[in-house]
């Protein structure tokens, strides 16, 4: 009986080892993943800001602005490698009561569930424009390193360089801090305009937008998830025989509510404990609970074999006598 129940106890802290050593090195690749039911809405907001309203056809100035973004996952048409999330942001002059309606963008995006890097499927999209897409896209990898990373812009319709500038501490959260400059790019496609609103005698005008822009974003490296955004952003139409600023259509800094940055961290911390369990605290108890069970079956066959000779060595003395 001794020696059967050695030999389950060393076969079961086998088992464990082996198992251990699969959740560390094999099982994160393959269960650590974004999900495809994705949920959140995140709030910035940013005061004197300007921006020209459509609604007026003016320039508006020393504004309050908050902008709501609500991303979704589609979860059919995701897959257990490609996560396929859609994002509604909308930006809203928010001084007085009601409301007022700056812009609204809408984005779709496809990307590998464990990079988050953009692949070209699922009907990905930036409004109607499908252009191609390459580098990160809503996360950072899973596991995220402290290093620059090309990111794409939704402005720009290509992938930018976020650098990694140091790390900071948010709400008791250790996170990465990437910043992404874009000086002076030319983006979207050019506004038809009253040449009145520009100063201009021609009944209407035709000019370039223009973006600068310095994008800061905080990295929570275990999960590759943003917890807090700052994006400052002047994008204006110029004027091509000068090269100055004819109109400005958006000029302001937002930044994650209070709000939204506490329920970031609580997300992350979640995730990165369910990471931590998976890939440290329960491979290293499965190894320490398995070399327990191994040594202690080792010693109980040991201790049977040494009894089942010593037995056999009285028996045979017996027989002599």
């Amino acid at each position: 009986m001794r020696r059967v129940f050695g030999v389950a106890l060393a076969g079961l802290g086998a088992f464990l080892i082996v198992g251990a050593i699969m959740c560390r090195f094999y099982l994160p690749g393959h269960v650590v993943k974004f999900p495809l039911n994705e949920y959140n809405v995140s709030r910035l907001t940013g005061t004197n800001v300007s921006y020209f309203s459509p609604q007026t056809g003016t320039e508006v100035n020393g504004a309050t602005v908050r902008a709501v973004s609500t991303t979704q996952g589609d979860v059919r048409a995701g897959s257990s490698s490609t996560a396929v999330w859609n994002n509604v942001t909308g930006t809203f002059d928010v001084t007085s009561s009601p409301q007022v309606p700056i812009s609204y963008t809408t984005e779709r995006l496809a990307f590998d569930r464990r990079t988050g890097v953009l692949v070209n499927c699922c009907g990905a999209e930036v409004g109607t424009t499908r252009p191609n897409f390459a580098g990160q896209g809503f996360v950072w990898p899973i596991g995220t390193q402290q290093q620059n990373y090309q990111v794409f812009n939704t402005s720009t319709m290509k992938p930018e360089p976020f650098n990694f500038t140091g790390t900071t501490i948010i709400n008791g959260l250790t996170v990465d801090i990437f910043v992404q400059p874009i000086n002076n790019v030319q983006v979207g496609k050019p506004v038809t305009l009253p040449g009145s609103l520009v100063g201009s005698d021609q009944p209407t005008v035709t000019l370039p937008q223009f973006l600068t822009a310095t994008n800061t974003f905080y990295v929570d490296p275990g999960t590759g998830a943003p917890v807090k955004e700052i994006e400052a952003e002047n994008e204006t139409l110029q004027d091509p025989a000068t090269g100055g600023t004819a109109l400005v259509l958006f000029n302001g800094t937002l930044t994650s509510t209070p709000q939204s940055v506490a329920a970031a961290v609580n997300t992350s911390r979640h995730y990165d404990t369910e990471i931590s369990a998976l890939e440290t605290i329960g491979p290293l108890a499965g190894v320490l609970v398995g070399l327990l069970l191994l040594v202690l079956g080792i010693l109980l066959i040991n201790s049977y074999r040494e009894e089942y000779e010593y037995e056999e060595d009285d028996e045979f003395a017996g027989a002599q006598a």
